[in-house]
């Protein structure tokens, strides 16, 4: 399940976008992305490690927080 939170905090699904796959990179460091972010000058991908430390920073210019890093754990729930 996603999370998606625009800068007002609402829960927004269209701003969701389509969901991440493993063609997606973190800009950081190139591992498969978990986080989209969009800005306004476009959007970024991290992985679940990169998302988590520039959260507090993006948080306050990010126009909407798509967070698909539940999937990690999804396989070890089955």
């Amino acid at each position: 399940m996603s999370t998606i939170t625009t800068e007002n905090g609402a829960v927004d699904e269209l701003a969701s976008g389509p969901q991440l796959t493993a063609a997606d990179r973190c800009d950081s460091c190139g591992a498969q992305a978990y986080i989209r972010v969009v800005v306004n000058n476009g959007e970024l991908l991290f992985c679940a490690h990169h998302g988590k430390k520039h959260e507090e920073k993006l948080s306050q210019i990010a126009h909407s927080w798509h967070d698909e890093t539940a999937r990690l754990f999804e396989d070890q729930r089955a």
